[in-house]
């Protein structure tokens, strides 16, 4: 149980698991071989553009504050031609989300790279941390290309102008670089060394108690739910585990994903991994399981916090907005959960006369009964700990566990787009949290529109001020000055610990 693993605890030791190992190399097999991505790199490579690596290539030596990776000044390297800067992006009306020149536009003009660069190499100039790491595309004709690996955040925006994917994953940093994996003389010297502790929270998994949405749909109603799962979650590896460095990012549709990119959170073995995932997991079993939360007495501190921190979305949330138990096969579900038959005879009798009770009225109806003496075997305390447990089950993070066990699990980059709806996969500001509205984050055809817009009203001649990089022009500039603050908290304490550990080594070396 999950208040059974304490932060301070050691690792877990469990054999390895074969089939764990197992679909580790399926997946591997199941990915397009060197020779697959050689043929896609001819099918859509720039004569102009070759795998050559530069010296200038490795550093960013633009260190002005007008952030180069936002603007299309950079050479024109991708099979599909953009407009300049200064021109309008021209758009047919029937382009979808992932067309090739939507994609194109957005990765030159919007996409932070920069950020993103110093997001995973913790640090402005080049490191392992960067080159050793793996990227994963999603090409327009649904080939997915694994293990690619580049020294810089420039090699990697040219890389990704030159084939515009739908998308990129990132996953481990490798003990050496991953295109070079078949190279080593022994296999099990290409390793995943480290990689940010991920969890993912997608509201498909709430479609037995959500009655608003199912499946892919969300409103705002729903999105609660994943407001819920932050919080708790939030507070859990903040308060329990003494993480600092969390971001939340909206994943383009239903869901959210948090990156702990601490120092010690990204070396944590599977082992740890798994712990802290058991540690957060609550609601077990399927749609057709019976009771999902079953937690022991007293209630440990973490669940006892949850349970402060959700009664009050049970109430709005839950209770009025999803209105779960109004028809009778729904609150059956509820009597199931209710320790006492007298009681629940009782209540199931003044529920069928009164069809349509709203569950507000329903949830009071329980104590109001039991304090009636409808039942005389009735035990108060089990009454209280099921009703905890009740409200525990219908709002208690659900997550994908198994996303957050393994270092080599690979999760989507903030900023891509999510090709079914056109939302651009942004960072959640926890600060504002109920504020943020996953229905008003912007499509990427908004936001290039939204340029031409600005250009329009706005445009600066050439020599006159301050250059406006194109996502000030737009509804993206909170989100990437987010994205912005976040990498240089990150750097600054990187770079504080980094200073600590060269004066104690100086320190020991002074000691003879």
């Amino acid at each position: 149980m999950p208040h059974s693993v304490t932060p301070e605890a050691s690792p877990i030791s469990t054999p390895n698991n074969n089939n764990e190992d197992k679909l580790a190399v399926d997946r591997e097999v199941d990915m397009l071989s060197d020779e697959r991505h050689e043929e896609a790199e001819s099918s859509s490579a720039d004569p102009l553009v070759k795998d050559q690596i530069k010296l200038e290539d490795l550093f960013d030596d633009d260190d002005d504050d007008d952030d180069d990776e936002f603007s299309s000044s950079a050479p024109q390297v991708a099979t599909v031609k953009a407009a300049s800067p200064e021109a309008p992006v021209k758009l047919a009306p029937s382009a979808r989300y992932s067309d090739p020149e939507v994609m194109y536009a957005f990765y030159q003009r919007l996409f932070p790279f920069r950020h993103l660069f110093q997001w995973l190499n913790h640090s402005p100039s080049p490191s392992s941390d960067f080159a050793n790491r793996e990227f994963a595309f999603t090409l327009q004709n649904d080939a997915y290309l694994r293990y690619q690996a580049f020294p810089s955040g420039d090699l990697l925006r040219r890389e990704v102008l030159r084939l515009h994917p739908s998308r990129f994953e990132i996953g481990p940093v490798y003990t050496t670089n991953p295109r070079d994996r078949k190279t080593l003389r022994k296999s099990t010297a290409f390793k995943p060394l480290a990689k940010e502790l991920v969890f993912d929270i997608d509201l498909t998994d709430y479609d037995g108690i959500r009655t608003c949405c199912s499946k892919a749909k969300i409103c705002h109603k729903c999105w609660s739910f994943i407001t819920m799962a932050i919080k708790v979650v939030d507070a859990a590896l903040r308060e329990d585990f003494g993480f600092e460095h969390i971001m939340w990012v909206y994943s383009g549709r239903r869901g959210a994903h948090a990156w702990i990119c601490d120092k010690k959170a990204r070396e944590m073995d599977d082992y740890r991994r798994k712990a802290i995932a058991g540690y957060l997991e609550l609601v077990k079993g399927g749609a057709q399981s019976g009771k999902k939360v079953n937690v022991k007495r007293p209630l440990h501190p973490h669940i006892a916090r949850s349970l402060d921190i959700l009664k009050d979305h049970f109430q709005t949330d839950i209770l009025t907005d999803q209105d779960p138990w109004v028809e009778q096969a729904q609150f059956e579900r509820l009597l199931q959960l209710l320790p006492d038959k007298a009681l629940n005879d009782s209540l199931r009798k003044k529920w069928d006369s009164a069809p349509g009770r709203s569950s507000v009225s329903k949830w009071a109806d329980i104590d109001a009964l039991a304090k009636t003496g409808a039942s005389k075997t009735l035990n108060g305390k089990d009454l209280l700990e099921a009703k905890q447990d009740i409200v525990l089950e219908y709002t208690y993070p659900r997550l994908d566990v198994e996303v957050s066990k393994k270092l080599i699990h690979l999760l989507k980059s903030p900023f891509v787009v999510h090709p079914g709806t056109g939302r651009v996969c942004v960072p959640i500001d926890t600060r504002k949290l109920e504020q943020f509205d996953p229905l008003g984050v912007p499509t990427v055809t908004d936001l290039l529109g939204e340029i031409d817009e600005w250009d329009r009203e706005k445009g600066v001649p050439e020599g006159e001020g301050k250059r406006v990089q194109d996502y000030e022009k737009t509804s993206l500039k909170p989100y990437v000055e987010y994205f912005k603050s976040f990498v240089a908290t990150l750097l600054r304490d990187e770079n504080k610990v980094k200073r600590e550990r060269e004066e104690d080594g100086a320190g020991d070396a002074m000691e003879f």
